[in-house]
């Protein structure tokens, strides 16, 4: 399947054209609803990149609704008619786009955290702390760290054992990165780091604990703490 495809000069937005030139043969019926993606390590050697762009185009792709992951087997096209809508471009988010984004994710991923903490398997929680581990160990926060934010969110959506959190999550992804972006470009780097870290480990011992009510105490703290880092307040919320 990795016929077809030419590597990627480095100039170019690495993920994106990666997951564009499969876009486009999924699109051209060149690979089916069904059809498993080649995996990374082939991905990677086709295209001349590293693993991490790779996953990137795959979350890319997976955020567009062309396709599922399916943890320890691979990245699957999905059939046409459950292929969800993509919610738009973060780059054009303004503070109304935040306020309403907020409002989905509040209840959204307060109840997948209390859900994840009753229902994760163990891979599943240690899928967690590996995100988590990318995370604290990122050399480049805008790319590797970004990614494995959304990555550890969309765990806890699979570990709902409820694939429509999944969707919805996976739908709204793009923006949720521009968001973690626009809190980087307010706080210094090492404190983001910190304290971006210490709400997700919170998040996930509760998840561990199995205590759903402490899980959504902590995805809630995360939250307000988030929104705050780009000047917002939760109103709503109370």
């Amino acid at each position: 399947m990795t016929q077809g495809f030419g590597q990627i000069s480095r100039n170019e937005h690495l993920p994106a054209r990666i997951a564009s030139q499969f876009a486009e043969r999924i699109h051209r019926g060149d690979i089916k609803p069904g059809d498993k993606l080649p995996t990374e390590h082939a991905m990677a050697q086709t295209f001349g990149v590293s693993r991490t762009v790779i996953r990137e185009a795959i979350a890319q792709l997976r955020n567009e609704g062309l396709v599922e992951t399916r943890q320890g087997v691979g990245a699957f096209v999905v059939e046409r008619q459950a292929r969800h809508i993509r919610l738009g471009d973060g780059e054009q988010m303004n503070k109304h786009d935040f306020t309403d984004l907020f409002q989905l994710r509040v209840p959204l991923e307060i109840e997948a955290a209390g859900l994840a903490a009753v229902n994760h398997t163990p891979q599943q929680l240690e899928s967690l702390d590996a995100a988590l581990a990318r995370m604290s160990q990122s050399q480049d926060w805008n790319t590797e760290g970004v990614a494995a934010d959304l990555e550890f969110h969309r765990i806890i959506a699979l570990a709902t054992g409820n694939a429509y959190f999944d969707q919805f999550i996976s739908a709204i992804a793009d923006r949720v990165g521009h968001v973690i972006m626009a809190a980087r470009e307010q706080i210094l780097f090492d404190e983001i780091m910190a304290i971006t870290i210490d709400e997700h480990m919170a998040i996930r011992d509760a998840i561990r604990a199995r205590d759903p009510l402490a899980a959504r105490r902590a995805m809630r703290q995360h939250l307000t703490g988030s929104a705050s880092r780009v000047g917002m307040e939760l109103e709503f919320f109370n």
